[in-house]
């Protein structure tokens, strides 16, 4: 039963990105999000679409869709081309989002509960690392080219400190003696191994990676020590297509910042054990995300 339901669930993703073109303007709402684990993601995802869509029946919208796309930059086509809505994505997909597709940030969002999260860089307690000044001539490990915790920010703040980054080709490359050559481990357990096996000098996790036995064991934190910690920034933010109809868009923001708040019980219990809800922005999260994109901008310029 088990393969089964995944392979339906497979099935649907592929026939979601199949799907013709369709629009809000046609009374179909479609809510995208980047993943390398549509999976994982889908059944979430559904459920508030779902939720979503019940209540904008009187704004023209009937149907909802989930869109998955592999990257940034396939997602950003997508909302180019009007094939999608909405999007879920962190600080720094959201800011890429931005500037690729002129992307229009709705709300806030926290996910399991967690509203702003920071970056922490590890390194093994007998390492002569002792600072990010130390990184030169030295590798430090990040998840993926998406993470907004462990990769842009670690990135764009070794920048800031006047280290160049180089990609290195695997874990037996060296960098040169001016930069910080780094890697991606894909996972965090996987970053944490690398650290703690002495394979790279440095790892860049989240906080709540570092929190999770699941992500790094206790017996790999015994022999792991904080190096620093980044400023604290939005976990995450929903945008819209600009072209997006004003009253769809008023509608979507109305519908979800209202959620979990509604003394009725309006949302459904499912979905609020996902611990998810939407706030509008405040000062702080603007400043924070102006930092963010000053940053991914440089390293979309030094880097990629």
């Amino acid at each position: 039963m088990l393969i089964a339901t995944r392979a339906l669930i497979v099935g649907l993703l592929v026939a979601v990105v199949a799907m013709p073109s369709a629009r809000a303007e046609d009374g179909v709402l479609v809510l995208g999000r980047v993943s390398d684990d549509p999976n994982s993601h889908y059944a979430g995802m559904k459920l508030l679409l779902d939720h979503v869509v019940e209540r904008m029946h009187d704004v023209g919208i009937r149907e909802g869709r989930v869109l998955m796309a592999r990257d940034a930059l396939q997602m950003a086509s997508y909302l180019r081309r009007g094939r999608v809505d909405w999007v879920s994505e962190t600080g720094a997909g959201a800011v890429l989002l931005q500037e690729r597709a002129k992307a229009e940030t709705l709300v806030l969002s926290e996910r399991n509960g967690i509203r702003r999260y920071r970056t922490i860089y590890l390194a093994r307690r007998d390492s002569e690392v002792k600072s990010l000044d130390d990184l030169r001539g030295r590798r430090i490990a990040f998840q993926n080219r998406t993470s907004t915790s462990a990769y842009y920010i670690p990135a764009m703040e070794l920048l800031a400190h006047h280290i160049p980054l180089e990609v290195l080709g695997s874990l037996g490359d060296q960098p040169g003696p001016d930069t910080a050559g780094f890697l991606f481990a894909r996972t965090e357990r996987n970053i944490a191994t690398w650290v703690h096996k002495g394979l790279v000098d440095v790892g860049a996790v989240s906080n709540l990676d570092w929190a999770n036995p699941q992500h790094i064991p206790e017996f790999f934190r015994r022999d792991l020590v904080i190096l620093r910690e980044s400023q604290d920034v939005p976990r995450g933010i929903e945008v819209v297509r600009r072209d997006l109809d004003p009253v769809v868009r008023q509608r979507l923001h109305d519908v979800l910042v209202a959620i979990g708040k509604d003394p009725a019980g309006d949302s459904p219990p499912e979905l609020v054990k996902q611990n998810q809800r939407f706030f509008d922005l405040e000062e702080r999260d603007r400043r924070d995300l102006q930092w963010l994109r000053s940053g991914v901008a440089r390293v979309s310029a030094e880097i990629e």
